[in-house]
């Protein structure tokens, strides 16, 4: 059985950096930073973190390629395995359509383009030259590292809909898919494994990072309400697979999108999310959080992720699952 951490890249550097060690120290395997857009930069992130740890390995979830170029995305995944001596993941995944509709970029064919942006960077940090004429990437011959890679750096691809669950069961070596609410495993799993069945025997077997949103506290309105802050924000983005899984529409989720970006309201925002919403996550103390997740493991899940907000309080909320919630899964076959 793995565990790891997620956070977003919303926190001040210096907590990211105590939050990871607190997890290192509680015994989680892996530690992942999101890079979303106009936060902090998870890569310059990972830059502190790497030199502030020594065993839990980190990662970027996730990093896409039409805000970033893929060759530059190889350039940060060598480089990172290079400082962190081989403790790096790379996340990918084709971003948030609405987010990138912020700075002019539209999501196309993210299907066709993930598959050559894997291919290229498995290549780039293999040492070959990469020339390629693809749908998307179209490379001359110069197109190559300048420098030895550490190694080929594992890739998990970040996956909400049927075709990139499947992509990533074909093709990646971990996949990040979000378990909204965690029931939504039961839904995933069919979808990876249709993938899996063309899957290269050269690939070692696919790490299933089973992704939660958790909020851990014995007050149970404050973790409400920092989980309600993470819908809020998050929540208009999630894939019509979750939506359904919810029963819920993208029109639900309209009124707390206007609060939040048109009226910067997060209060009010928080206040229109409901109990529907909030099962996307899991609420409470350490037993909600296990009840949550013994069907998950008992069907078969072995790698077990929580991520964002964790708690009002993030530091003790990781050292809650190292103590109390760790424990109960560690010795799982």
């Amino acid at each position: 059985m793995r565990f790891s951490i997620r956070l977003n890249n919303d926190l001040p550097l210096a907590d990211v950096v105590a939050l990871a060690q607190t997890a290192e120290a509680a015994g989680f395997d892996q530690f992942w930073i999101s890079n979303d857009l106009f936060l902090r930069s998870a890569p310059v992130i990972l830059g502190a973190v790497g030199q502030a740890t020594t065993r839990i390995e980190l990662g970027i979830g996730i990093l896409n390629p039409y805000t970033i170029h893929p060759g530059e995305i190889a350039m940060i995944a060598a480089t990172l395995d290079e400082l962190t001596e081989c403790r790096f993941n790379l996340g990918l995944a084709s971003g948030a359509a609405n987010f990138l509709q912020w700075v002019g970029l539209n999501q196309e064919k993210p299907l066709a383009m993930m598959r050559e942006t894997i291919g290229a960077i498995r290549r780039l940090l293999a040492g070959e030259r990469v020339r390629l004429e693809g749908k998307f990437l179209q490379w001359a011959d110069e197109a190559y590292l300048r420098f030895d890679a550490p190694r080929v750096t594992p890739i998990y691809l970040g996956a909400l809909g049927p075709g990139m669950l499947r992509l990533a069961g074909e093709l990646a070596n971990g996949v990040l898919p979000l378990l909204f609410p965690p029931e939504h495993y039961f839904g995933v799993m069919p979808l990876l494994e249709a993938g899996m069945q063309r899957r290269s025997p050269a690939l070692a077997d696919l790490d299933i990072a089973a992704c939660l949103w958790v909020s851990l506290s014995e007050d149970r309105e404050a973790a409400r309400r920092v989980l309600a802050e993470k819908i809020a924000y998050y929540g208009p983005s999630l894939s019509p697979l979750i939506l359904e899984r919810l029963s819920l529409t993208r029109e639900d989720f309209e009124p707390i999108e206007r609060a939040v970006m048109a009226q910067n309201d997060m209060a009010r925002a928080c206040q229109l999310v409901d109990e529907r919403m909030l099962r996307i996550g899991v609420v409470g103390d350490p037993e909600a959080l296990i009840d949550r997740l013994q069907p998950l493991v008992a069907a078969g899940a072995r790698h077990l992720s929580f991520g964002p907000p964790l708690g009002p309080e993030p530091l003790a909320a990781i050292r809650l699952l190292g103590q109390q919630v760790l424990p109960r899964f560690r010795d799982s076959q």
